[in-house]
Protein backbone atom coordinates (compact mmCIF):
# COMPACT_ATOMS: atom_id res chain seq x y z
CA UNK A 1 0.00 0.00 0.00
CA UNK A 2 1.53 3.66 -0.52
CA UNK A 3 1.71 5.93 1.88
CA UNK A 4 -0.82 8.62 2.53
CA UNK A 5 0.16 12.10 0.76
CA UNK A 6 0.30 14.85 2.84
CA UNK A 7 -2.34 17.76 2.24
CA UNK A 8 -2.41 21.00 4.08
CA UNK A 9 -5.64 22.96 4.99
CA UNK A 10 -5.11 26.32 6.19
CA UNK A 11 -8.14 27.45 7.65
CA UNK A 12 -9.37 30.39 10.21
CA UNK A 13 -11.89 33.37 9.59
CA UNK A 14 -11.42 35.87 6.77
CA UNK A 15 -8.92 38.38 6.61
CA UNK A 16 -6.70 36.12 9.13
CA UNK A 17 -3.70 36.16 6.26
CA UNK A 18 -4.61 32.61 5.02
CA UNK A 19 -3.81 33.06 1.54
CA UNK A 20 -0.60 34.73 2.42
CA UNK A 21 0.75 31.96 4.36
CA UNK A 22 -0.57 29.57 2.09
CA UNK A 23 2.03 31.40 0.08
CA UNK A 24 5.05 31.20 1.68
CA UNK A 25 4.26 27.57 2.33
CA UNK A 26 4.31 26.66 -0.99
CA UNK A 27 7.65 28.98 -1.68
CA UNK A 28 9.36 26.33 0.54
CA UNK A 29 7.76 23.43 0.28
CA UNK A 30 7.18 23.10 -3.60
CA UNK A 31 3.79 23.82 -2.95
CA UNK A 32 0.39 24.84 -5.14
CA UNK A 33 -2.72 26.34 -3.92
CA UNK A 34 -5.94 25.39 -3.69
CA UNK A 35 -8.75 28.28 -2.73
CA UNK A 36 -11.34 26.23 -0.96
CA UNK A 37 -13.96 29.34 -1.28
CA UNK A 38 -16.98 29.52 -2.39
CA UNK A 39 -17.33 32.78 -3.61
CA UNK A 40 -13.96 32.43 -5.25
CA UNK A 41 -14.88 30.15 -8.07
CA UNK A 42 -17.38 32.91 -9.85
CA UNK A 43 -15.45 34.92 -12.79
CA UNK A 44 -15.58 38.49 -12.73
CA UNK A 45 -16.14 38.84 -8.57
CA UNK A 46 -12.46 39.53 -7.81
CA UNK A 47 -12.12 42.21 -5.52
CA UNK A 48 -14.75 41.71 -2.37
CA UNK A 49 -13.89 38.24 -2.92
CA UNK A 50 -10.13 38.67 -1.51
CA UNK A 51 -9.04 36.51 -4.84
CA UNK A 52 -5.12 37.24 -4.98
CA UNK A 53 -4.36 38.88 -7.63
CA UNK A 54 -1.84 37.13 -10.38
CA UNK A 55 0.59 39.86 -9.31
CA UNK A 56 0.53 38.90 -5.55
CA UNK A 57 0.64 35.28 -5.94
CA UNK A 58 5.04 34.89 -6.36
CA UNK A 59 4.65 32.89 -9.24
CA UNK A 60 2.59 30.42 -7.05
CA UNK A 61 0.00 28.63 -9.32
CA UNK A 62 -3.38 29.08 -7.81
CA UNK A 63 -6.29 26.68 -8.39
CA UNK A 64 -9.99 26.66 -8.40
CA UNK A 65 -10.77 30.20 -8.70
CA UNK A 66 -12.95 31.80 -11.64
CA UNK A 67 -14.38 28.25 -12.15
CA UNK A 68 -18.10 29.44 -13.53
CA UNK A 69 -19.91 32.50 -14.55
CA UNK A 70 -22.38 34.34 -12.07
CA UNK A 71 -25.32 32.93 -13.62
CA UNK A 72 -24.04 28.99 -13.08
CA UNK A 73 -25.32 26.93 -9.87
CA UNK A 74 -21.66 25.39 -8.44
CA UNK A 75 -22.39 23.03 -5.22
CA UNK A 76 -20.26 21.96 -2.83
CA UNK A 77 -19.99 18.37 -4.82
CA UNK A 78 -18.72 20.26 -7.74
CA UNK A 79 -15.96 21.60 -6.18
CA UNK A 80 -14.74 18.03 -4.30
CA UNK A 81 -14.87 16.68 -8.21
CA UNK A 82 -12.51 19.63 -9.43
CA UNK A 83 -10.24 19.88 -5.84
CA UNK A 84 -9.66 15.64 -6.82
CA UNK A 85 -8.67 16.56 -10.23
CA UNK A 86 -6.11 18.73 -9.15
CA UNK A 87 -4.73 16.85 -6.33
CA UNK A 88 -4.15 14.45 -8.59
CA UNK A 89 -1.88 16.33 -11.04
CA UNK A 90 -0.51 17.57 -8.28
CA UNK A 91 1.06 13.75 -7.07
CA UNK A 92 1.53 13.23 -10.23
CA UNK A 93 4.21 16.58 -9.98
CA UNK A 94 5.09 15.80 -6.60
CA UNK A 95 3.86 18.70 -5.99
CA UNK A 96 2.43 19.43 -2.39
CA UNK A 97 -1.42 20.61 -1.86
CA UNK A 98 -2.26 23.81 0.52
CA UNK A 99 -5.49 24.57 0.71
CA UNK A 100 -6.58 28.29 1.78
CA UNK A 101 -9.93 27.55 3.13
CA UNK A 102 -12.25 30.15 3.64
CA UNK A 103 -15.68 27.82 3.29
CA UNK A 104 -15.34 24.77 5.68
CA UNK A 105 -18.26 23.16 4.33
CA UNK A 106 -16.07 22.10 1.11
CA UNK A 107 -12.96 21.49 2.97
CA UNK A 108 -15.45 18.43 4.75
CA UNK A 109 -16.89 17.51 1.16
CA UNK A 110 -13.59 16.94 -0.04
CA UNK A 111 -11.96 15.39 3.39
CA UNK A 112 -14.53 13.42 4.31
CA UNK A 113 -17.02 13.04 1.22
CA UNK A 114 -21.03 13.97 0.79
CA UNK A 115 -23.92 12.70 2.05
CA UNK A 116 -26.74 11.26 0.17
CA UNK A 117 -29.31 13.99 -0.03
CA UNK A 118 -32.51 13.57 -0.60
CA UNK A 119 -33.96 15.21 -4.64
CA UNK A 120 -35.03 18.58 -5.03
CA UNK A 121 -38.90 19.54 -4.16
CA UNK A 122 -39.73 22.32 -6.30
CA UNK A 123 -42.96 22.89 -4.16
CA UNK A 124 -41.30 23.00 -0.81
CA UNK A 125 -38.80 24.90 -2.38
CA UNK A 126 -41.38 27.45 -3.80
CA UNK A 127 -43.12 27.74 -0.56
CA UNK A 128 -39.81 29.09 1.13
CA UNK A 129 -38.82 31.23 -1.20
CA UNK A 130 -42.44 32.76 -0.84
CA UNK A 131 -41.73 32.95 2.58
CA UNK A 132 -38.47 34.42 2.81
CA UNK A 133 -39.92 37.12 0.34
CA UNK A 134 -42.62 38.26 2.67
CA UNK A 135 -40.57 38.01 5.66
CA UNK A 136 -37.05 38.07 4.83
CA UNK A 137 -34.10 35.33 5.24
CA UNK A 138 -33.64 36.46 8.37
CA UNK A 139 -37.11 34.25 8.69
CA UNK A 140 -35.79 31.30 7.36
CA UNK A 141 -32.67 31.85 9.16
CA UNK A 142 -34.59 31.47 12.60
CA UNK A 143 -36.75 28.62 11.56
CA UNK A 144 -33.91 26.71 10.54
CA UNK A 145 -32.07 27.31 14.06
CA UNK A 146 -35.37 25.91 15.52
CA UNK A 147 -35.38 22.95 13.38
CA UNK A 148 -31.46 22.37 12.72
CA UNK A 149 -29.10 24.38 14.99
CA UNK A 150 -26.03 22.99 13.51
CA UNK A 151 -26.82 23.97 10.40
CA UNK A 152 -28.11 27.29 11.28
CA UNK A 153 -24.48 27.94 12.68
CA UNK A 154 -22.63 27.39 9.47
CA UNK A 155 -25.17 29.30 7.13
CA UNK A 156 -25.37 32.84 7.07
CA UNK A 157 -28.83 34.50 7.47
CA UNK A 158 -28.75 35.99 4.20
CA UNK A 159 -27.75 33.06 1.77
CA UNK A 160 -31.07 31.89 0.79
CA UNK A 161 -29.94 28.91 -1.53
CA UNK A 162 -28.04 27.43 1.58
CA UNK A 163 -31.47 28.39 4.46
CA UNK A 164 -33.48 26.54 2.00
CA UNK A 165 -31.83 23.44 1.01
CA UNK A 166 -31.12 22.78 4.63
CA UNK A 167 -34.89 23.60 5.45
CA UNK A 168 -35.80 20.99 2.58
CA UNK A 169 -33.31 18.38 3.79
CA UNK A 170 -35.14 18.79 7.80
CA UNK A 171 -38.58 18.92 6.26
CA UNK A 172 -38.56 15.95 3.79
CA UNK A 173 -36.32 13.56 5.86
CA UNK A 174 -37.37 14.80 9.70
CA UNK A 175 -33.32 14.28 9.92
CA UNK A 176 -30.87 17.38 10.39
CA UNK A 177 -28.45 18.16 7.33
CA UNK A 178 -25.45 18.06 9.79
CA UNK A 179 -26.48 13.93 10.59
CA UNK A 180 -27.33 13.29 6.83
CA UNK A 181 -23.91 14.50 6.12
CA UNK A 182 -22.29 12.28 8.57
CA UNK A 183 -23.49 9.11 7.68
CA UNK A 184 -22.56 7.15 4.45
CA UNK A 185 -19.97 9.74 3.62
CA UNK A 186 -16.40 8.64 1.86
CA UNK A 187 -13.91 10.22 2.68
CA UNK A 188 -10.43 11.55 0.55
CA UNK A 189 -8.52 8.48 -0.08
CA UNK A 190 -4.84 8.37 -0.29
CA UNK A 191 -3.97 11.69 2.07
CA UNK A 192 -3.19 12.58 5.15
CA UNK A 193 -4.16 16.12 5.96
CA UNK A 194 -2.19 18.98 7.96
CA UNK A 195 -4.24 20.87 9.23
CA UNK A 196 -3.24 24.48 10.29
CA UNK A 197 -5.30 27.20 11.91
CA UNK A 198 -4.88 31.36 12.19
CA UNK A 199 -6.61 32.35 15.25
CA UNK A 200 -5.76 36.39 15.42
CA UNK A 201 -7.01 37.89 18.95
CA UNK A 202 -10.60 39.43 18.18
CA UNK A 203 -9.99 42.68 18.07
CA UNK A 204 -7.36 42.81 16.22
CA UNK A 205 -9.16 40.72 13.98
CA UNK A 206 -11.70 43.07 13.44
CA UNK A 207 -9.21 46.06 13.02
CA UNK A 208 -7.89 44.18 9.90
CA UNK A 209 -11.45 43.52 8.77
CA UNK A 210 -12.57 46.96 8.56
CA UNK A 211 -9.23 47.95 7.06
CA UNK A 212 -9.50 45.75 4.44
CA UNK A 213 -12.79 46.43 3.78
CA UNK A 214 -11.23 50.13 3.10
CA UNK A 215 -8.44 48.89 0.95
CA UNK A 216 -11.12 46.90 -1.42
CA UNK A 217 -13.18 50.59 -1.92
CA UNK A 218 -9.66 51.96 -2.40
CA UNK A 219 -8.85 48.90 -5.02
CA UNK A 220 -11.86 49.77 -7.24
CA UNK A 221 -14.77 47.24 -5.40
CA UNK A 222 -17.56 50.05 -6.09
CA UNK A 223 -16.23 50.22 -9.63
CA UNK A 224 -16.09 46.45 -10.03
CA UNK A 225 -19.90 45.98 -9.29
CA UNK A 226 -20.63 48.99 -11.51
CA UNK A 227 -19.23 47.31 -14.72
CA UNK A 228 -20.37 43.65 -13.32
CA UNK A 229 -24.04 45.34 -13.42
CA UNK A 230 -23.31 47.24 -16.42
CA UNK A 231 -22.15 43.70 -18.46
CA UNK A 232 -25.30 42.30 -17.59
CA UNK A 233 -24.90 40.41 -14.56
CA UNK A 234 -28.28 40.12 -13.14
CA UNK A 235 -28.78 41.94 -9.62
CA UNK A 236 -30.30 39.00 -7.95
CA UNK A 237 -27.71 36.31 -9.43
CA UNK A 238 -25.99 34.18 -6.38
CA UNK A 239 -22.49 36.39 -5.82
CA UNK A 240 -24.73 39.06 -5.26
CA UNK A 241 -25.71 37.91 -1.82
CA UNK A 242 -21.99 37.77 -0.91
CA UNK A 243 -20.75 40.33 1.63
CA UNK A 244 -20.13 43.69 -0.16
CA UNK A 245 -21.93 42.71 -3.14
CA UNK A 246 -25.21 43.40 -2.46
CA UNK A 247 -24.87 46.47 -0.42
CA UNK A 248 -22.55 48.23 -3.42
CA UNK A 249 -25.58 47.29 -5.57
CA UNK A 250 -27.82 49.35 -3.05
CA UNK A 251 -25.09 52.19 -3.12
CA UNK A 252 -25.25 52.10 -7.20
CA UNK A 253 -29.36 52.17 -7.27
CA UNK A 254 -29.27 55.04 -4.74
CA UNK A 255 -31.07 53.21 -2.15
CA UNK A 256 -28.47 53.58 0.84
CA UNK A 257 -25.42 56.01 0.76
CA UNK A 258 -22.03 54.63 0.80
CA UNK A 259 -20.58 55.45 4.18
CA UNK A 260 -23.81 53.36 5.27
CA UNK A 261 -23.06 50.87 2.82
CA UNK A 262 -19.34 50.07 4.96
CA UNK A 263 -20.71 50.05 7.83
CA UNK A 264 -23.04 47.22 7.15
CA UNK A 265 -20.15 45.45 5.39
CA UNK A 266 -17.82 45.90 8.37
CA UNK A 267 -20.55 44.32 10.56
CA UNK A 268 -21.33 41.89 7.44
CA UNK A 269 -17.72 40.52 7.74
CA UNK A 270 -17.48 40.64 11.87
CA UNK A 271 -20.69 38.56 12.03
CA UNK A 272 -19.30 36.07 8.81
CA UNK A 273 -15.88 35.71 10.93
CA UNK A 274 -17.33 34.55 14.36
CA UNK A 275 -19.26 31.59 12.57
CA UNK A 276 -15.83 30.52 10.18
CA UNK A 277 -14.08 30.37 14.22
CA UNK A 278 -17.23 28.83 15.18
CA UNK A 279 -16.98 26.18 12.25
CA UNK A 280 -13.32 25.51 12.36
CA UNK A 281 -13.21 25.01 15.57
CA UNK A 282 -14.96 21.45 15.43
CA UNK A 283 -12.60 20.60 12.97
CA UNK A 284 -10.17 18.04 14.48
CA UNK A 285 -6.68 18.06 14.71
CA UNK A 286 -5.81 21.70 13.86
CA UNK A 287 -2.57 23.08 14.82
CA UNK A 288 -4.07 26.73 15.57
CA UNK A 289 -1.54 29.32 15.84
CA UNK A 290 -2.57 32.59 17.34
CA UNK A 291 -1.87 35.46 15.05
CA UNK A 292 -1.80 36.59 11.16
CA UNK A 293 -0.29 34.62 8.14
CA UNK A 294 1.35 37.34 7.28
CA UNK A 295 3.42 37.42 10.29
CA UNK A 296 6.67 36.20 10.06
CA UNK A 297 6.47 34.10 13.99
CA UNK A 298 3.58 32.24 12.50
CA UNK A 299 5.30 31.09 9.18
CA UNK A 300 8.12 29.88 10.91
CA UNK A 301 5.95 28.15 12.97
CA UNK A 302 3.31 26.86 10.64
CA UNK A 303 6.30 25.68 8.13
CA UNK A 304 7.72 24.16 11.46
CA UNK A 305 4.82 21.56 12.45
CA UNK A 306 4.01 20.87 8.42
CA UNK A 307 7.89 19.30 8.51
CA UNK A 308 7.46 18.13 11.52
CA UNK A 309 4.08 16.03 10.18
CA UNK A 310 5.38 15.41 6.80
CA UNK A 311 8.71 13.94 8.66
CA UNK A 312 6.51 11.83 10.83
CA UNK A 313 7.95 13.68 13.81
CA UNK A 314 4.09 14.67 14.52
CA UNK A 315 0.94 13.35 13.56
CA UNK A 316 -1.89 15.60 12.68
CA UNK A 317 -4.09 15.12 15.00
CA UNK A 318 -1.53 15.91 18.49
CA UNK A 319 -2.63 18.55 20.26
CA UNK A 320 -0.03 21.09 20.83
CA UNK A 321 0.76 22.28 23.98
CA UNK A 322 -0.37 26.51 25.21
CA UNK A 323 3.55 27.49 24.34
CA UNK A 324 3.39 26.07 20.81
CA UNK A 325 0.09 28.23 20.29
CA UNK A 326 1.52 31.68 21.28
CA UNK A 327 4.29 30.99 18.31
CA UNK A 328 6.04 34.56 18.16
Amino acid sequence: MKPALPLVAIVGPTASGKSALGIRLAERLRGEILACDSTQVYRGFDVGTAKVSPEDRAGIPHHLMDLVEPDELFHAGEYRRRATAVLGDLARRGRLPILTVGTGLYLRALLEGLCEAPERSEELRERLRRRAELAGTIHLHRLLERLDPAAAQCIGPRDAPKLIRALEVRLLTGKPLSALQRAGQQGLEGYRPIKIGLLPPRHALYERIHGRVDAMLAAGWLDEVRHLLARGVAPDAKPFQFIGYGELRDVLAGKIGLEEAVQQIQQATRRYAKRQITWFRRETGVYWLEGFGDDPAIVTAALRAVEDAIAGERHADETPDQENLRAG
